[in-house]
């Protein structure tokens, strides 16, 4: 054993959206130059050995000309990544004695290195913090660009480096780095603005006014229309009218960007709500996540925002049909050999779609050229499971002349917002104590507590139960979307209108898929 020197250095792994404590273990001992690491690394891990040893020779430390062993603990779960480089060269110092000092068991160490000893970002870097913190680290030196993002997460001191050289005058006490303070109050006044705005669309009053309960209340909705009646730009327009965002909300959305490698250099928190529109010719892995390293997909990378799919028609069958258990749960389950990952997809799912192949069916300008079994088909690649799971059905008519031509100017987009914010905030303080955030998220036992009817507004809605042959989910999504139309109406008691007009946005699946 005489000879052998042993350090240990702490840092980081993911396994999903959660952090674990890495124990990067180093010993140098005397035999052939050799640089072995071990404990499940992928090939990024492997590599790092080539990326340390010249960062450390081109930073001035003398790499060991003996045998290096570097184990991961625990040794059983997989690594990932290029966030290792930084706490083996640190460990590789730390044994060599090239870099003394008192408090490493105090800090955590993460980063990549490039070949000049230059610090590049990391995915993932704000749930590793949140792992420091409830490990009882209180320090993370981490590369700069993944500074603002770490910092959001009070009660633990981050150190933003540049350059490996940088850390060892820090760990050394010769130049001390100031922790990075992010003012997060600062980051939600800045707010947002937007170059489009609900005052551009003129006419399609009922198909806004479906928009502002869907938004309200995180309900999906589906617009079926005849091509150029607005659809497109009706959705595009939703980030506009999307209600604030609560700190922790925006701490999710940050943390599922920040581990899928979406987040903005240098960025801190997001404080917009996402809105993801996918091509249509996502894949089913695409939407909900997946790969051989799992990462989240369309519906993670949307939660607590907008999901938007146009053409719904024209998206792969097996893609949609993957998204039916997380619109109904709120969570993706990705399945592997290694193990089993689960993400957030709490988002509101919006659509458009044309009413058949050729796009006329209904309108009244242009006759429909298609037979009924083309239309039946072509409708009929969104399935009824799939409907079910979308609480509002619209139909969007073709503008008039009179409505393009009008002077008056259209409702603006603040003012809609300025409404649903008020109904969200309603929303927030009665479900304070249930941890929920929107209506849309109530469970079918929330309902009987937050949702009672009175006898008459009982008896429509089992009158339209019957009449339309509704489903019990649909029944449940129903009382939802009135509870969000009384919230909007600043009314504690849900009312006949409110139920009227809730099942008004859920006639259109019979005109079309009957």
């Amino acid at each position: 054993m005489g000879g052998n020197v042993i350090a240990k250095v702490k840092s980081c792994g993911l396994t999903g959206l959660d952090g674990y404590i890495v124990e990067v273990e180093v010993d140098i001992s005397m035999g052939l130059p050799a640089f072995d690491i071990v404990g499940l690394p992928d090939a990024a891990v492997r590599e790092s050995k080539e990326r340390v040893r010249s960062a450390m020779k081109n930073s001035g430390f003398e790499p060991p000309i003996k045998r290096i062993t570097v184990n991961l603990a625990p040794a059983d779960k997989k690594k990932e990544g290029p966030a290792y480089d930084l706490p083996m060269t640190v460990g590789i110092l730390r044994a060599t004695e090239q870099l003394k000092a008192e408090d490493f068991d105090e800090y955590m160490f993460f980063g990549e290195l490039s070949l000049d000893g230059t610090l590049r970002p990391v995915a993932g870097a704000l749930p590793m913090v949140v792992c420091a913190k409830r490990s009882g680290i209180q320090k993370v030196i981490l590369p700069k660009d993944n500074a603002d993002e770490a910092a959001v997460v009070s009660g633990v001191e981050v150190y933003a480096a540049e350059h490996l050289y940088d850390i060892v005058r820090h760990l050394r006490g010769d130049a001390r780095m100031s922790p990075r303070v992010v003012d997060v109050d600062a980051l939600f006044d800045t707010g947002g603005s937007y170059p489009i705005d609900f005052s551009d669309v003129r006419g399609q009053r009922n198909v806004k006014r479906a928009m502002e309960v869907a938004v309200a209340g995180g309900h999906n909705i589906i617009m079926i229309g005849a091509p150029g009646s607005g659809k497109s730009m009706l959705a595009r327009r939703l980030p506009t009218i999307l209600p604030d965002l609560t700190f922790d909300e925006a701490l999710e959305i940050t943390t599922i960007h920040s581990v899928a490698g979406t987040l903005p250099r240098g960025a801190s928190l997001l404080t917009a709500r996402p809105f993801r529109s996918p091509h249509h010719s996502v894949s089913a892995a695409g939407l909900a996540g997946g790969g051989v390293i799992p990462r989240p997909g369309e519906l993670s990378l949307a939660h607590n925002g907008v999901l938007f799919l146009d053409e719904l028609p024209e998206f792969r069958r097996d893609a949609l049909e993957v998204m039916r258990q997380p619109l109904e749960d709120g969570v993706v389950t990705i399945s592997r050999v290694s193990g089993t990952l689960t993400y957030p997809s709490r988002t509101m799912f919006a659509a458009s779609m044309n009413p058949c192949k050729c796009g006329y069916y209904g309108d009244a300008a242009r006759e429909c050229v298609c037979t009924p079994p083309q239309i039946s088909k072509y409708v009929g690649k969104i399935s009824g499971p799939l409907l079910d799971r979308i609480d509002i059905h619209v139909e969007v008519a073709s503008v008039n002349y009179a409505d393009l031509d009008g002077a008056a100017p259209a409702e603006g987009s603040a003012d809609i917002r300025a409404r649903v914010n008020k109904a969200r905030k309603v929303q927030l303080a009665r479900y304070a104590e249930a941890g929920i955030f929107s209506n849309s998220q109530l469970a079918s036992a929330d309902l009987r507590r937050y949702c009672v009817l009175g006898t008459e507004e009982r008896a429509l809605l089992k009158a339209a139960f019957h009449n339309l042959g509704l489903s019990a989910r649909a029944h449940d999504r129903i009382l939802k979307v009135a509870r969000t139309i009384a919230d909007l109406d600043g009314s504690e008691r849900i009312t006949t209108n409110h139920i009227a007009e809730a099942i008004q946005y859920r006639s259109l699946d019979r005109k079309y898929w009957q």
